[in-house]
């Protein structure tokens, strides 16, 4: 069975859990190894700072390498207004509500990162999905938080949404609590969050009572594009925070100073045992390796340094900018992407605290041989990543941040931004860069848009969680 013909794979399979099935797998195994071949994928297309006046869409691939459309936008659903930037996105329920009956993933929660607008889809027809529910910014504000981010499926029916600033754009930002069943505003997750300002992404470890959540900025700092005055005002996060899992209190900071500049994405390891992950820090253009000590303290680590360089068109060495990661299924490999200089990589983490580079893809970016695929100049460098359930393709997009683009790559902004794919062979550990895979955003109905965030239907390595 395709993973395509239900957008729930737990009914597809028909695991039992605690004598109840609910939606996803049990395990992480269970996904990488019970689940069919991805064969669509949910693709967030905003055009905010494009020449166009369309609103932002959230694109529908075909990525079934039968198919007579294999690599094309097969459908699109528009947002009924402009300007929302959409950014990321989520399920409404995921594998850490494996045991509870009743549940389905059928909806996709897409907020608008600039507009705070949050829009419900109905993605049960993974190939037709529609606008079901409209949650207004006035909702949101009411709450005096802005700006949301990462989407995660909470158990016991909830929702819970990253709000990187309050009503105004400014700090404090927040967590927002939605129902699973009416998608209806509960209020902030958060009950006591202690001096924490900024946040950006988080995870969360059921198992454990933990969750850990990043730093960007305040969305008045970040939305007209980065400004290193910003960085050297402190305007920007370095830190890490440690939270309560059942009474949702602030516990403990990890600040990273100049090491951990901008921590970005983080990924706690998916065996639901563990207490271990990586952040990238973005400016710093490091991989730090984080965890919990015996004494349920938590300590860290620079485990990946990644050297700035020198550019002739730059007045100052360029960062990598490491801005995705993620961990496959099996916690073998991390792959993560240095957007300013166009490669993506790929270690051996089988020895958590010693990763080992294993190999790289360059695509495009302000160093790569690689600059065209396709005959298709390459605008951008690999940025947003979702592996294959089954760890065996990798695909990115080249899209960050509409002002962010604008500055490093403005031809983004005049023919739209790309998206690709890698095979992966995980027993030898490498990658080879498939060239009959592209969709091109520059070609996408209605005109030019920026590819970013890729959601599976069924679900992936980056937005489910196991109990």
């Amino acid at each position: 069975m395709s993973s395509d013909e239900s957008s729930d794979p737990g009914a597809a399979h028909g695991h039992e859990h605690h004598d109840v099935e609910g939606p996803g797998y049990p395990t992480p195994a269970a996904m990488r190894t019970e689940s069919a071949r991805e064969e669509t994928a949910f693709v967030m297309a905003p055009r905010v700072g494009m020449d166009t006046d369309e609103p932002d869409f959230v694109a529908v691939i075909d990525v079934d390498p039968t198919s007579e459309r294999y690599s094309e936008i097969i459908d699109t659903v528009e947002m009924p207004n402009e300007g929302d930037e959409l950014h990321h996105f989520g399920w409404n329920t995921c594998s850490s509500s494996c045991h509870m009956d009743g549940l389905q993933r059928d909806h996709l929660i897409v907020p608008g990162q600039r507009s705070s607008r949050i829009h419900v889809l109905d993605a049960s027809d993974p190939r037709e999905p529609e606008i079901e529910h409209v949650i207004e910014p006035e909702a949101v504000f009411e709450h005096d938080l802005s700006a949301p981010h990462t989407v995660h499926c909470v158990p016991e029916g909830k929702i819970v949404i990253s709000m990187l600033g309050n009503a105004d754009g400014e700090l404090p930002g927040g967590f927002l609590q939605l129902d699973q069943e009416d998608f209806s505003i509960d209020g902030h997750w958060e009950a006591d969050r202690g001096d924490v300002e900024m946040q950006y992404d988080y995870w969360y470890q059921p198992r454990h009572g933990v969750m850990l959540s990043t730093e960007w900025a305040a969305p008045k700092t970040y939305y007209p594009g980065f400004d290193l005055d910003d960085v050297e005002a402190g305007r920007y996060g370095d830190s890490i925070h440690i939270w309560d899992w059942e009474t949702r209190e602030h516990r403990e900071t990890l600040s990273f100073g100049e090491e951990g500049a901008i921590p970005l994405e983080i990924r706690m390891l998916h065996n639901p045992e563990a207490t271990e992950g990586y952040v990238g820090a973005a400016l710093s253009s490091n991989i730090i390796r984080f965890w919990e000590r015996n004494d349920g303290t938590w300590d860290w680590e620079t485990v990946i340094e990644i050297d700035d360089r020198e550019h002739p068109d730059w007045e100052m060495p360029v960062p990598g900018l490491v801005t995705d990661t993620l961990i496959s299924l099996d916690d073998q490999y991390l792959f993560f992407s240095n957007w300013l200089h166009g490669d993506c990589r790929m270690y051996d983490i089988s020895d958590t605290g010693n990763p080992r580079l294993v190999d790289r893809i360059w695509a495009g970016g302000n160093f790569g041989d690689r600059q065209s695929i396709q005959g298709t100049e390459i605008r951008g460098a690999p940025q947003m990543l979702q592996l294959s359930r089954d760890g065996r393709r990798l695909y990115w997009t080249t899209s960050l941040f509409s002002s962010w683009d604008n500055q490093f790559y403005p031809d983004i902004a005049d023919e739209g931004s790309l998206m690709m794919k890698a095979d992966v062979y995980p027993e030898e550990g490498r990658m080879e860069l498939d060239e009959e895979f592209l969709v091109d955003f520059g070609d996408a109905p209605g005109g030019p848009a920026r590819a970013h965030e890729i959601r599976w239907p069924g679900g992936d390595c980056t937005s489910d969680v196991w109990q």
